[in-house]
């Protein structure tokens, strides 16, 4: 009798650097260090598009945005496509077909038209659904502009978007994790692994938390560990862009700058205190999985769909620049039974085009077309021959 897959935990945040949870990183993240060192870190994980919407396209489907058709966010007015091409599969399909369980919880937010249920999810606990849009329609904006910028002079850490409106980069939030809807996503997928792990099926859980989505508003606890004082502004953070495309240079006059250096130092601050609150919902993850007597047959992978600019190249968040800090994402991967040598740090280019095939490969079922490859045999092995040595952006 064939021995059965081992399940898969999947923990995608929004808009976490790779950097903050490398060892030696400013970023307090100690559950991403304990992972690490007990399984594998991928050192050069990117993102093909650094937009929520496409990238998740990417780690669905494992094809490029020019294949799968999103290319941006599909829930406001200005989308280019607001779902899939029809022909695109996604892994799910695959895994439900072969009768895995699935459940969702957290963010979905790639298609205005279908919900995870119609790609083989179980709906445990989903956002950014169908009808769940976020951001404003064209509309909205326009009522905000002819009626002008409110508020008087700009407030310390606030951004005036010219024509539109104005909001807070960073700031304190009342309550703690507990109070937050990041809490909910993952215990939502707590409890559906507790009844899974009761079924003699393998399962796969994706849990998407929206943090460390900006705004980096964060409760006191977190920011109490650091003292912007004390950190150095990006090395690259003056950069004049005067080599670069010119949207990079309009991004950085009409928003960013407003920014003082003080500012800068603290908006990084809570930029990393947003990201060890996130570490602390991966504990929770970790201690669960551990608690349910899951370790060995379970694959925990903790990774985000971009990353954040956080001050570097004197930028914010994420989209059209192409700098390190907003494409390249942590992925951290656990399988006591599966991964040899563990502590090891991965070199290789892998990209969010390639967890389709990786989950297809671990399940043993059929692949669906797709731009990446399994990574898998970086489980037992450092190098893989033929492994690409390119990497490509795509945006829009």
């Amino acid at each position: 009798m064939a021995k059965r897959p081992p399940n898969i935990f999947v923990f995608m945040s929004d808009q976490e650097q790779a950097q903050v949870v490398k060892k030696g990183h400013p970023c307090v993240s100690p559950t991403a260090e304990k992972l690490a060192e007990e399984g594998l870190l991928f050192d050069r994980c990117y993102t093909p598009t650094a937009h929520s919407c496409p990238a998740r396209g990417c780690y669905f489907t494992g094809l490029y945005p020019s294949v799968h058709k999103v290319f941006n966010n599909v829930c406001n007015a200005p989308k280019i496509h607001g779902t899939f091409d029809p022909a695109v599969k996604m892994f799910s399909e695959n895994l439900r077909a072969a009768g895995w369980n699935l459940g969702l919880t957290g963010k979905w937010h790639v298609s205005d038209t279908e919900d995870p249920s119609g790609r083989g999810w179980d709906e445990i606990h989903p956002t950014a659904t169908k009808t769940d849009h976020m951001g404003m329609h064209w509309e909205q904006w326009e009522a905000i502009a002819e009626k002008g910028i409110p508020g008087g002079p700009r407030q310390r850490g606030e951004i005036v978007m010219p024509g539109y409106d104005r909001r807070k980069l960073y700031g304190c939030s009342g309550g703690g994790m507990e109070d937050r809807g990041d809490y909910t996503v993952v215990a939502k997928a707590i409890e559906a692994m507790e009844k899974y792990a009761r079924e003699d099926k393998p399962f796969f859980i994706h849990c998407g938390p929206t943090g460390p989505h900006d705004p980096y508003i964060v409760p006191q606890k977190y920011i109490d560990l650091y003292d912007p004082r004390a950190i150095d502004l990006p090395p690259n953070y003056l950069d004049d862009l005067l080599d670069k495309p010119r949207i990079y240079q309009r991004h950085h006059k009409y928003l960013w700058a407003q920014l003082g250096c003080d500012e800068v130092r603290e908006s990084i601050a809570h930029y990393w205190a947003y990201c060890t609150m996130m570490d602390d919902y991966r504990k929770m993850v970790y201690e669960a999985v551990d608690a349910l007597g899951l370790r060995d047959n379970t694959i925990l992978i903790f990774t985000s769909d971009h990353g954040d600019y956080a001050g570097a190249h004197g930028l914010y968040c994420k989209g059209i620049p192409a700098f390190d800090e907003g494409i390249r994402v942590p992925l951290i991967v656990r399988w006591p039974e599966g991964i040899e040598n563990p502590g090891r740090v991965v070199d290789e280019f892998i990209t969010l085009s390639d967890f389709a095939p990786t989950f297809l490969d671990i399940a043993g079922v059929e692949q669906n077309p797709t731009h990446g490859a399994s990574f898998a045999p970086f489980f037992r092995q450092s190098e893989v021959e033929g492994w690409t040595g390119e990497f490509h952006t795509q945006m829009n």
